[in-house]
């Protein structure tokens, strides 16, 4: 499994066009939304903010581990399918979109930042949430992108699966950053850390059963 991983990591890092090209493309999303938001006033908007962020960056995370199996050749599944083991390679495939999804989030955060100010009041909360939610977007969209490389319209298919799998993680995951830019106390975000966690071990739990029987269809 950790072959598996240093292999996701090595392929990507050769990539180079293709992280620039991510970056860009997270970067217009939030200069697009600065364009049309200006800089908001969250003291009196703090949902907002937390909406319009956590909307881009799904728009990106999508858009980048919905390739974790439909950008692979088929010639390369035949040679992995003949060596490894699937579980392994699940495993392998969420723990390379985890760290993906952290850096995307970790970069998204930034342009906000930067962009359309900082009103997050308790840093370490909301980088909790951004872990939960990275290893959940991570685990469930893998999923979705094994079954949607075994049809002729990976696209389409992974944009209409993905949105009912993840609205639950990130409905919480708004709802905690606004109380991180409310200040409110850590307590008031129990139930929604709770959710978050239970919802990251059900899909691991499920991509772990499930994906063998979808990888040898």
């Amino acid at each position: 499994m950790k072959e598996l991983f240093l292999l996701q990591v090595r392929l990507e890092i050769r990539k180079k066009s293709v992280v620039i090209s991510l970056v860009l493309y997270l970067l217009s999303l939030v200069f697009i939304n600065y364009v049309s938001l200006g800089p908001l006033n969250v003291s009196s908007l703090p949902g907002v903010w937390s909406a319009v962020f956590w909307l881009t960056l799904l728009s990106t995370v999508v858009n980048t581990i919905a390739k974790s199996f439909t950008a692979e050749r088929s010639g390369a599944s035949i040679y992995l399918y003949s060596l490894v083991d699937p579980a392994e390679l699940i495993i392998s495939k969420i723990l390379y979109g985890f760290l993906l999804c952290g850096g995307i989030c970790a970069a998204g955060f930034l342009f906000f930042a930067t962009l359309l100010s900082n009103p997050i009041q308790d840093m370490p909360l909301f980088a909790l949430t951004l872990v939960l939610a990275s290893f959940g977007f991570s685990a469930s969209l893998s999923l979705l992108a094994a079954i949607a490389a075994k049809t002729n319209n990976g696209s389409v298919i992974m944009a209409v699966l993905s949105f009912p799998v993840v609205i639950g993680i990130l409905l919480m995951a708004i709802k905690v950053t606004k109380n991180c830019i409310d200040g409110l106390e850590r307590s008031a975000s129990v139930d929604e850390l709770v959710t978050l966690g239970a919802i990251n071990l059900l899909v691991s739990a499920v991509s772990y059963l499930l994906f063998p029987y979808i990888w040898r269809s």
